[in-house]
């Protein structure tokens, strides 16, 4: 079997890494890349061995599937490019500006039969791997996000920016129709909100918690998850996991095992094989489109608080 050829549209911080990863992963031929800064496009190129295209469309028509990990308003319009050039895409979350956007992508590339997968990196992350082993029935969840200023992405707020990452997971663990959702948030630094919380209640009784922030002094992703039997905690960073259980009156405390690698690694190698094999993704575009609608009801919420304060 030949290798699958695949490019990358955008190589900012995000792209970069894609980049890297194409070209070190086996099966694959990393053939080139495109960015609208033509010195960042040749610097990354020449880095790897590769061409900078003029265009993403002249890089479209020599790959098999691409990358894109430009702005998201953005990601519609590349997106269908590429999707209509007949080209297999993982593009960066959020899908796109708005769930409208993302059924057209979703609709184009079931037309052409094509892999749509979106870059929801928790989902391939160990420690959320071996949690999901772990898991039963959540009753709870607890899940924090916080980061330092990150000067980039500010053209989104918190919530799209890296709520988005929590809200995905939790759907995914939970998998009931959502009741109700209370939000707060506001800007510090940024046009958009830098800090937020989400109260998310769903019909079969769960309740999650999601706090971020990306105004903190210190970098932390964990997720606590509370079901009938044991309390979970896990650590996206140290991909670490432990389990909390009572036995004879007594809490026992249980490591969780996790074999450690690199979740984008794992998310870009999976992306390849489904290119490859026309399997379905882990995080298609319908998951990342009800991830992106309910972060929009969040994010709506919370400058309609905003407007109404004094």
């Amino acid at each position: 079997m030949s290798n699958l050829k695949v490019g990358v549209v955008g190589v900012g911080h995000i792209g970069r890494e894609h980049a890297r990863i194409y070209s070190q992963l086996p099966g694959v031929e990393f053939v080139g890349l495109y960015d609208l800064d033509r010195n960042v496009a040749e610097k990354v190129a020449q880095r790897h061995g590769v061409k900078a295209f003029d265009s993403a469309r002249a890089l479209a028509e020599v790959i098999d599937a691409a990358t894109i990990a430009t702005p998201t308003v953005t990601h519609h319009e590349i997106g269908s490019l590429l999707l209509g050039m007949g080209r297999h895409v993982l593009i960066e979350k959020p899908i796109t500006d708005s769930p409208q956007q993302a059924k057209e992508l979703i609709d184009l590339a079931h037309s052409k039969q094509l892999v749509l997968q979106v870059g929801h990196i928790e989902r391939f992350n160990p420690a959320l791997n071996a949690l999901e082993e772990k898991l039963t029935r959540p009753r709870f969840i607890e899940a924090h996000r916080l980061s330092t200023y990150p000067g980039r992405s500010t053209d989104i707020g918190v919530v799209l920016d890296l709520m988005i990452h929590d809200i995905e997971v939790v759907l995914h663990l939970v998998r009931s129709p959502i009741q109700s959702i209370d939000s707060v948030g506001t800007a510090v630094l940024s046009k958009g909100e830098d800090i937020a919380n989400a109260r998310i209640r769903f019909e079969n009784g769960c309740v999650a918690n999601i706090t971020t922030s990306r105004i903190s002094f210190e970098k932390v992703r964990k997720i606590r998850v509370f079901q009938d039997d044991a309390y979970l905690s896990l650590d996206y960073f140290d991909q670490s996991g432990e389990i909390y259980r009572k036995i004879n009156s007594q809490i026992t405390k249980e490591k969780i095992k996790v074999e450690k690698d690199e979740p984008l690694k794992l998310e870009l190698a999976a992306f390849t094989e489904c290119a490859r094999s026309g399997a379905s993704p882990r995080v298609g575009g319908g998951q990342a489109a009800y991830a992106l609608e309910i972060a929009m009801r969040i994010t709506e919420q919370i400058a309609r608080q905003n407007a109404q304060s004094p």
